[in-house]
């Protein structure tokens, strides 16, 4: 046991080693040191960018502090960013060209589920790994081991709304029906596949299920129907407006 232990602790370190000298190889006949390139798309205009501004406001941080302490790796840091537009029909291109074109060394994102939904199936092809950024559920029809994950509910769509329920357990008396409403994307269906499972965990009946909204639109009382008549709890994903009153 000790000596396979130690065998690992060998291949980590000269894997690691190997790929320091590479790293650090990357010079130009000048001499200057090449920059370690990392591309990525953001939702910078569109429904999303509010949230895709913070996130290149916070890699912009990051890449000027490596930098002023002498890059990674003896390397600086330079990012190459393009704008997808909160669109997903914009992704699979983006990413072809930072991984054709610009040939970047490192990719993360895109930020949000529909968009890295998009973006997938290229980096699969190109067999790159990836870090997605406020991806719910993404991978669990790829099952790709080289993506990651940035995201404050971990990998499953449970843990999105499953606060939500163990808060109404708690409540006396015990609400235990629930209305379940979304937008036709990605993220939105990701999250309330999450949340019927969590339904039938703990006991909830889904008193009423919308059919998929294909817009940001209101959700007005007419959509509702039954609902209104038995006020449930009610699990609506971001992006998804409700007129009041219900």
């Amino acid at each position: 046991m000790q000596r396979t232990l130690l065998r690992f602790v060998q291949t980590i370190w000269w894997a690691f080693f190997a790929l320091s000298a590479c790293l650090l190889g990357f010079a130009s006949p000048s001499g200057a040191v090449e920059p370690i390139t990392v591309g990525l798309s953001l939702s910078l205009t569109g429904a999303t960018a509010p949230a895709g501004k913070q996130v290149l406001t916070g890699l912009e941080i990051w890449r000027d502090r490596v930098n002023a302490q002498g890059g990674l790796l003896g390397r600086p840091i330079a990012l190459v960013c393009y704008d997808d537009q909160s669109s997903p029909a914009n992704a699979p291109g983006i990413y072809a060209k930072l991984m054709d074109v610009d040939k970047v060394e490192l990719l993360i994102g895109p930020d949000s589920t529909n968009v890295i939904a998009a973006a997938m199936p290229a980096i699969i092809e190109h067999k790159r790994m990836t870090i997605g950024i406020f991806g719910l559920g993404v991978n669990k029809t790829y099952n790709y081991p080289r993506y990651f994950s940035i995201n404050s509910q971990g990998a499953s769509p449970r843990n999105y709304s499953r606060g939500l329920f163990q808060l109404a357990l708690q409540q006396q008396p015990k609400p235990m029906r629930v209305a379940l409403v979304g937008t036709d994307v990605e993220f939105s269906r990701n999250a309330l596949d999450g949340a019927r499972e969590n339904a039938k965990e703990f006991g909830f009946e889904v008193a009423y299920e919308s059919e998929p909204i294909r817009s940001l639109m209101p959700i007005t009382r007419a959509s509702c129907g039954q609902c209104r008549r038995h006020p449930p709890i009610w699990f609506m994903p971001p992006r998804c407006r409700l007129t009041p009153p219900v």
